[in-house]
């Protein structure tokens, strides 16, 4: 069991980093303890003091997290990115998964006039010139929604798993993010394929059907393609770009700070 001061933060404020730091390293060995997803789930929010916010992109991943939090009565504000560019597929997902469990996910949009400049800036396939026109559209559509969605939140759940990239190697069970001031928590950091896919058989979980046209990892449609027998998961986003150190925005580290360490 851990044991946290729960007089300091107060209940609905980000924890301060001195104890938010001493509680997700309390916290990333209590997951790492336990192997049942929904104990894990349970274990995030009994430990958490204030809300905490899980951002699904309706991918396979978040898709287990979410059956989990779900079936296991947990009260976790479960949300989705709307880019405005997502494949039918993804729509179909949050349909299906929103009448399997009788939940609404709440959806966060990016702000109009600011995709409406970027487009009128940069044109509506800006983001293929350069790497920095391809952030500054994952920024106005991902970034800066993901920060409202997470305001007021002391605790940020996701899907990272490990073996997604190299880049994920590392991907602690828990770790306090100075970017967003909260603990971010990754339930499934220790889960390989294998063990996601047999969770998703087993518990009947609906998911995309694009995974089973060779989409591994799905972003937004102008960005995600099917991979190629060998390729990397993640080869399918931004393919234009150069394979390392692919990556949105809504999982960077500040600059200059360290990299996630590996949880025991």
């Amino acid at each position: 069991m851990i044991l946290i001061d729960r007089s300091a933060p107060a209940q609905g404020q980000a924890p301060q980093s001195a104890s938010a730091d001493a509680l997700a390293r309390a916290l990333d060995e209590r997951i790492g303890s336990l192997d049942a997803l929904e104990d894990r789930i349970r274990a995030i929010k009994q430990a958490i003091p204030g809300r905490v916010a899980f951002s699904s992109s309706l991918g396979i991943e978040d898709q287990a997290v979410t059956h989990a939090i779900a079936t296991s009565g947990t009260a976790i504000d479960i949300f989705t990115l709307d880019t405005g560019r997502h494949f039918p597929e993804t729509y179909d997902t949050l349909f299906e998964t929103e009448g399997r469990y009788g939940t609404k996910i709440r959806v966060v949009y990016p702000d109009a006039k600011e995709v409406e400049d970027l487009v009128e800036s940069d044109g509506i396939y800006g983001f293929r010139y350069s790497v920095d026109s391809r952030k500054a559209c994952c920024d106005i559509r991902k970034v800066r929604p993901l920060n409202r969605a997470l305001e007021g939140a002391s605790g940020w759940v996701t899907g990272l798993r490990r073996e997604q990239s190299q880049g994920r190697s590392h991907v602690s069970f828990a770790i306090f993010d100075p970017v967003q001031n909260l603990i971010k928590l990754n339930p499934i950091a220790d889960w390989t394929l294998e063990r996601l896919e047999a969770y998703i058989a087993a518990n009947k979980i609906p998911v995309n059907a694009l995974h089973a046209q060779g989409f591994p990892s799905i972003g937004c449609q102008p960005c995600t393609r099917a991979i190629k027998p060998g390729e990397d998961i993640r080869a399918g986003r931004w393919w234009w770009e150069n394979e390392n150190g692919k990556e949105c925005g809504l999982h960077s580290r500040a600059p200059g700070s360290s990299p996630e360490p590996q949880s025991k």
